[in-house]
């Protein structure tokens, strides 16, 4: 019998990576995305639907057409400045997106979903190991949209008996190792992606948002997890799911994070090439440290992640920026 998992946002970074590592796993992955930030072209493992979680007839329509086992719901925006600009977007269409997406799966038969969330549910927990437990008090409406999406699932456990897996995280890095997907962001905003674009002399330089730091080399401290770690992980909460497991909450982090500096240093050894800095100003609201563990993910789910130390991460990075990349 085929296994259809419908996958929201599977033309983007980390959904085109869960496509393959599903179908690695013997799923069909269905990509369900707008294309707004994804691509049509890293939709390479499974069928395409193309639609938008704001229109409850089309998924209706997918719903139908598949019959989905489980969905796994990556789709959201997720800029923190626009966030901050343009909560009303926010709410709009991470929430209500979201909304509609619970409600075909309901009325479709469809009571497993795995959800994308994010440590930015947890707010400003400067220096903080953060776990499942930390109390939530998101600072933005990307978290707080997040945020209101897991009570979402909380509330329609209760009422329909929909049953979820929900993963919070920070960073996200890497590529696949075979280079069949990657990062491919328009514009780019995340550090080592934007990185290895300036050492690649595709813009002039990094900008280091502040060295004044109380690190120990006085930049500041992220956490990070390799893309195939992370949707490894995912796919370990499906299988939680049809194992018929309670709903739960798992946090992936390194349990350590990494300082901007110590990223710069294993770009340098990664690449044998300079990567040109510049050091600017502190940005308003920038944490010292922001770090999560993963002992729940670990113990429970048996999460190994295999490929998340630094040196890895921009191995995988740097293999997919020199080779990959999407047009349409």
């Amino acid at each position: 019998m085929q296994k259809n998992v419908l996958v929201t946002g599977g033309a983007g970074y980390i959904g085109s990576h869960a496509c393959k590592v599903l179908r690695a796993a013997g799923y069909t992955p269905v990509t369900f995305d707008n294309l707004t930030t994804g691509w049509q072209e890293a939709v390479k493992f499974g069928p395409f639907e193309q639609g938008d979680l704001l229109d409850a007839p089309r998924l209706h329509e997918v719903f139908a057409k598949w019959a989905p086992i489980a969905v796994m719901h990556f789709a959201a925006l997720s800029q923190m400045a626009e966030a901050v600009a343009d909560p009303g977007k926010y709410w709009r269409v991470n929430v209500g997106g979201s909304l509609n997406l619970i409600e075909a799966a309901i009325g479709a038969g469809c009571l497993d979903i795995v959800f994308s969330s994010t440590c930015a549910t947890y707010g400003d927990h400067d220096g903080v190991l953060l776990n499942e437990d930390t109390p939530q008090k998101p600072i933005n409406s990307y978290g707080a949209s997040k945020r209101a999406i897991e009570n979402m699932l909380r509330d329609f456990g209760a009422s329909h008996g929909l049953r979820s897996v929900i993963f919070r995280y920070f960073n996200v890095a890497g590529a696949d190792s075979e280079a069949e997907v990657g990062e491919f962001h328009r514009p780019e905003t995340h550090l080592i992606p934007l990185m290895l674009e300036a050492v690649e002399g595709k813009r002039a330089a990094l900008t280091l948002h502040g060295n004044d730091y109380p690190t120990p080399d006085g930049t500041c401290i992220r956490d990070y997890v390799h893309v195939m770690d992370l949707v490894d992980a995912h796919v370990s909460g499906l299988k939680w799911l049809a194992d018929g497991h309670e709903n739960r909450v798992f946090c992936l982090g390194s349990g350590s994070g990494f300082s901007v500096r110590e990223v710069v240093d294993q770009a340098r050894v990664v690449t044998n090439k300079a990567v040109p800095i510049v050091v600017g100003p502190r940005r308003p609201g920038d944490a010292v440290r922001l770090v999560s563990g993963s002992d729940r993910a670990t113990r429970e789910l048996g999460w190994e992640p295999k490929r998340s130390n630094m040196r890895q991460m921009i191995e995988d990075a740097w293999r997919w920026q020199q080779t990959g990349h999407f047009n349409k």
